[in-house]
């Protein structure tokens, strides 16, 4: 037999009804105790711890212990990519969960995707940045060009400290609910962060939605159209 990645385990850890809950509510990019991804997954405590210890050992959690509380998060950022794609293969196939509520068109407007702006106004941005050429796509990959990096800098952001990490600057991530090209990576993240820092934008508490104020929003808009 050739050696190959084995994805059978690692469809078999997300595959689990409980886990894939786990993992779901960890795309916010907080860290959650075990009791609070019980409550998530529906199951017992001791199930839960279970599950956990499966899905570090499979390298999708890390935990991290903090006072008496041990807390776990997303492996990296390739892993909320990975959930996110899965989600919008979800939705496209047809097998989705219903899940009402008021909070469902502001979940489809503008969420947190692990750490980058994601939704409606996620795919707007990705949009607009393509369209004023300050991000370039060839193939799957995405750069940004010489004026993008002028514009980046003058809103703020210190694009030599991204560079300087090991995570993409640019990176594609498929939005499940809108089917279409958001932006990841580590200038996905430090827009979102700088949107917050303006006060543009907040995330709801216990939540994945991101809240633009009226007049954040006006500014999002004039950025978009500014770059």
């Amino acid at each position: 037999m050739k050696e190959s990645p084995d994805i059978a385990r690692v469809a078999s850890l997300i595959g689990d009804p409980a886990r894939a809950n786990m993992l779901t509510a960890l795309m916010a990019g907080i860290a959650l105790t075990a009791s609070e991804l019980a409550q998530e997954a529906g199951v017992t405590a001791q199930t839960a711890s279970s599950h956990l210890s499966k899905l570090k050992a499979g390298g999708l959690l890390m935990g991290r212990k903090q006072g008496r509380h041990q807390y776990y998060c997303l492996a990296d950022a390739d892993v909320a990519d990975m959930l996110e794609r899965l989600m919008g293969m979800a939705t496209r196939v047809g097998h989705s969960r219903i899940r009402p509520g008021p909070t469902d068109p502001a979940l489809r407007k503008a969420r947190v995707c692990y750490d980058h702006l994601a939704g409606d106004l996620g795919v707007q941005m990705f949009d607009g940045l393509i369209q004023h050429r300050l991000i370039k796509s060839m193939a799957d990959d995405l750069s940004l060009t010489s004026k993008g990096r002028t514009f980046i800098e003058a809103f703020g952001i210190d694009l030599e400290a991204l560079t300087a990490k090991r995570r993409p600057v640019c990176k594609n991530c498929l939005d499940w609910s809108e089917r279409r090209t958001h932006l990841a990576g580590g200038l996905g993240a430090a827009l979102l962060n700088r949107f917050y820092s303006l006060k543009w934008a907040k995330r709801l508490p216990d939540s994945r939605v991101v809240v633009f104020s009226p007049s954040g929003l006006k500014k999002f808009e004039t950025f978009l159209n500014a770059s």
